[in-house]
């Protein structure tokens, strides 16, 4: 095919825009993913002739080697998606021994204007990539496209099978682009706990829920959204989802709800939506092919049956026996695939022969025909009996995965007794094949997947032989095999590689920790996998809930004989850093650091030594235990390591830190670029904190500790750049607990303090939100302090009094929260780096009482501190507050004197607050000066 750029290719339905990588199928994007659009666009330039495996392979994956197999499983895909067969029109065939060619009649149109790009993508909405052509629906979907903004809350009811979750996806993708804030499918198939109903919700809605009000947490949340829920799978949840869907109704006015069941929730404002069987052909019709073909069920089976069969076409002469078919199966989308799949192999006489023998054992002495439940329980029960023993005990065992599973993790749990591994791939093609193992083609990977119908009956069956608990186990230990190879792989992969490869794994693993740690399963295998699994639970900020987790396998630990001391220590290290994000500095903290380090002293384990120390000195860092923290910093030399160049590196940026807060920011600073220059030059930017007790991205850690000594020594613009550059990159490797990290520390205080309130309003709302979701609650209830000053408006309760860093912090936004405590802090040295600005709020509140003599006195000491810290910001407030004082007191000379050579040390930032009242100060001495 020649063709120039401004040309689109026209076949069927679908029009391709080959610039644009853009497929329209009636003016709605299809979405393919990325490799079978390669395939089609490769096939469209050779349309008529015969492309080699050999170089579609060549073609598609340019840098990797791959087996024919992803060939094979990508192209059905294509044609699953492109619906190859509807009305028995070929796309795509299948030469054998060399190939595949698009055989489909096209024209090729010139595009007068671009189309609708699939910008709109863009919005943010989890739906998978359609893997199969909707047949038959479409006048119901677009009825609910148009009734849905005005019903608000529809739910789709129907038996197992019907395509209850194929036509709410069309409706859902169809109005992708018309909600402000996106579309969440909310899949409760995995969910079994009617109380994890909101807290998955919560998990796509990027939400932290407060344990007491759930579901009060979520409708707040909701409340100025304009958003769509397609909440699947509810038959088994009803009344809670019921519950739910009234609360987010009747609280978020702009929020609609199309959900899925075998029957309706009985709720409050839900419209029901019966979904029917396809149309069948009456029987008493008599028609050609092409007429039968106009009927919706016919028309699946027909697909179904070339997809299967690349020779399958339906003659005049068996016309009749598909119809029978169809009829028999009532029209059920599920039970007529489950059926069209065994074409291949019994041929259409043979297959309504099995059919008819079946049915008939269930209704012998029934006048009635089976209701549609029963007949795909009757299908499903045929197609199982169709397999060898070997796919059978296949499809029993993988009933047991929640997510999607690749064919390794597939015979990791079903090889065992009765089956060896050389029968699991043949056994899963031919599942595949028969329509009762779903795939589903990523970019890089082949995923398999039951549906939640086929899982059930899966189960089910794996129980009655009695081979549950053994699967199970076999699940469990892929689970923590799997979460050996992301250990291993967390240092070398990059994250968002790492991320998309295992994140997949998480309901899975849940499931496997669930069954292990509720004393139902192997107890010393959760218990493992709960501490294994600790990098998946970190990238995905998800330390709160992983905290549960680690707290029953600790308490798992302590009933077993001679318990592990490794493993102890593991699982202590992960409770430590939970606890720090969602309790703080507790005791509860600092006994699991303390004992993770006793433990890793009885292993030899200078590492996790290392972990724990790091832990302990970030929780004393929080607390104010400044000097504590620095010699717990001079210890990570003695632990050695030395000769690992990354351990060296993190140990020298917690030097910083507790340089930093200890006052001694000219060390500090030498430290801190020293880092960044080495962490530059080994390409280690961009990485997490690996093996350290409280872990942030190293690169983020590291520019916002430098950011706030910059401020300090008196580089406002150069501390903002640097506090920028360090949210910019949590924010690119989207780590929820680094993004609360950098922006409680230097964003949102840089930015105040140098006077951009709307930036520094801006990032307060970034960390609140980002706190909250992720259940960051130490950065959470610093946001809340900052607000009473950064962001009056910011509605939210006063916080509780603040302990230790944060309460030095406010002292710096606001004089006004000194106090006793915090000046016997100074007094005695332990406030470290907020010294000075400590003592100066004492004096303003001398100032206030009037007592001049005694504020002076404690300026002077402060700015004595600030000197010696080299903390010029610091000096410069100083400064300024003993400046007025001798102002008021005529002695203008002396001031201006004291001030104008700290001004004058400064090279930038003349526009911020601070610098702008020294400006006007000067000036205003300058005129009272002697002539």
């Amino acid at each position: 095919m020649t063709r120039s750029p401004e040309q689109a290719v026209h076949f069927g339905p679908y029009r391709v825009y080959p610039g644009q990588r853009l497929v329209l199928e009636a003016d709605q994007p299809l979405r393919l993913g990325r490799r079978a659009m390669d395939i089609l666009l490769i096939l469209l330039e050779h349309a008529g002739n015969v492309v080699s495996k050999q170089q579609l392979i060549a073609q598609v994956w340019p840098k990797c080697v791959v087996e024919d197999i992803n060939l094979r499983v990508h192209m059905a895909a294509l044609r699953k998606a492109l619906g190859d067969g509807q009305a028995g029109q070929r796309y795509i065939v299948t030469v054998a021994q060399r190939g595949y060619s698009f055989v489909a009649p096209y024209s090729l149109e010139h595009v007068e204007q671009r189309p609708p790009s699939s910008g709109h993508e863009q919005s943010g909405h989890n739906l998978p990539i359609r893997r199969t052509r909707m047949i038959g629906r479409q006048v119901l979907v677009d009825s609910l496209v148009t009734h849905l903004p005005r019903q608000r809350f529809i739910t789709l009811v129907g038996p197992g099978g019907i395509g209850k979750t194929t036509v709410a996806l069309r409706v859902a993708e169809q109005l992708i682009g018309r909600y402000r804030d996106g579309i969440r499918l909310l899949d409760l198939a995995p969910v079994s706990d009617p109380l994890m109903i909101a807290t998955h919700l919560a998990t796509l809605l990027d939400l932290s829920l407060h344990d007491a009000e759930p579901m009060n947490c979520l409708t707040t949340f909701l409340r100025d959204r304009q958003m769509l829920l397609v909440i699947d799978n509810c038959e088994h949840l009803i009344d809670a989802v019921a519950l739910l869907s009234e609360s987010i109704l009747r609280g978020a006015p702009d929020v609609h709800i199309l959900a899925t069941s075998r029957e309706s929730l009985r709720a409050e404002g839900e419209f029901v939506q019966r979904l029917e069987s396809l149309d069948c052909p009456p029987p008493i019709a008599a028609l050609d092919s092409s007429q039968a073909l106009s009927f919706s069920a016919v028309q699946l089976f027909v697909e179904r049956a070339m997809a299967s069969h690349d020779s399958f076409e339906l003659s005049d002469a068996e016309l009749p026996l598909a119809i029978e078919i169809c009829r028999r199966l009532d029209g059920i989308p599920l039970a007529i695939e489950l059926a069209a799949a065994q074409v291949n192999s019994l041929g259409l006489s043979g297959l309504l022969t099995q059919l008819q023998g079946s049915f008939r054992l269930l209704t012998q002495g029934c006048q009635t025909t089976l209701g549609r439940h029963q007949t795909l329980r009757a299908t499903l029960d045929w197609s199982f009996e169709l397999l060898s023993t070997c796919e059978q005990i296949c499809l029993r065992r993988l009933g047991v995965f929640r997510g999607g599973f690749t064919l390794e993790s597939a015979a990791a749990v079903i090889v065992g007794e009765h089956i060896e591994p050389r029968e699991v791939f043949g056994a899963i093609t031919q599942l595949v094949a028969k329509s009762l193992l779903n795939v589903e083609v990523g970019d890089e990977q082949v995923f398999y997947r039951l549906l939640d119908t086929t899982r059930s009956y899966a189960l089910e069956k794996l129980d009655q032989a009695n081979d549950l608990p053994d699967t199970l186990e076999r699940h469990a230990e892929r689970c923590l095999a799997l979460m050996h190879q992301a250990q291993n792989d967390w240092e070398h992969i990059q994250t968002d590689i790492w991320i998309e490869r295992y994140a997949r794994s998480l309901e899975d693993i849940r499931s496997a920790l669930d069954w292990g740690l509720n004393a139902q399963g192997p107890q010393a295998v959760a218990i493992r996998l709960a501490s294994v699994s600790t990098p998946l639970w970190q990238e995905l900020s998800l330390l709160k809930e992983h905290g549960v987790y680690v707290c029953k396998a600790l308490a798992g630990l302590e009933l077993t004989p001679e318990p592990c001391p490794r493993l102890k220590m593991a699982l202590k290290l992960a409770l430590g850093s939970s606890c720090y994000h969602t309790q703080g500095g507790t005791a509860e903290t600092v006994e699991a650091f303390v004992s993770a380090r006793t433990l890793a002293e009885r292993c030899n384990d200078v590492a996790g030594q290392l972990r724990a120390v790091s832990g302990h000195m970030a929780v004393n860092l929080s607390c104010g235990n400044y000097q504590t923290a620095l010699e717990q910093s001079l210890q990570f030399d003695r632990l050695g390591l030395q000769g690992n160049a990354a351990v060296s590196l993190s140990t020298h940026r917690l030097q910083v830190l507790a340089l930093h807060f200890a006052g001694d920011q000219q060390r500090a600073r030498e430290v801190a670029e020293q880092v960044i220059e080495r962490m530059a030059q080994s390409g280690h930017l961009n990485r997490f904190t690996h093996g350290f007790g409280v872990q942030y991205d190293q690169s983020v850690a590291a520019l916002t500790i430098l950011a706030r000594i910059l401020w300090l020594q008196g580089h406002p613009e150069k501390a903002w750049s640097t506090a920028r550059q360090a949210l910019d990159i949590a924010l690119q490797i989207d780590h929820g607990t680094s993004i609360c990290y950098t922006l409680a520390l230097s964003g949102c205080l840089i930015a105040h303090y140098n006077g951009d309130t709307q930036t520094a309003c801006n990032l307060l709302r970034l960390l609140l939100e980002q706190a909250q979701k992720h259940s960051v609650l130490l950065f959470y209830n610093w946001a809340r302090h900052y607000a009473q000053v950064i962001d009056g408006d910011n509605a939210h309760s006063p916080p509780q009094p603040g302990v230790g860093l944060i309460k030095e912090i406010m002292v710096t936004l606001d004089t006004g929260f000194v106090d006793d405590t915090l000046l016997a802090r100074a007094e005695n040295g332990a406030a470290g780096w907020s010294t000075a600005e400590i003592l100066r709020a004492r004096a303003n509140a001398l100032l206030a009482e009037n007592s001049q003599s005694a504020a002076e006195t404690v300026l002077l000491k402060a700015l004595a501190v600030a000197k010696a810290q080299g903390a010029l910001a610091w000096e410069l407030r100083t400064a300024t507050s003993l400046a007025e004082l001798w102002q008021r007191q005529g002695r203008h000379q002396q001031a201006h004197d004291l001030l104008a050579p700290i001004y004058n040390r400064f090279t930038e930032g003349f526009a911020t607050p601070d610098l702008s009242k020294v400006r006007r100060l000067l000036d205003e001495l300058q005129r009272h000066r002697p002539a």
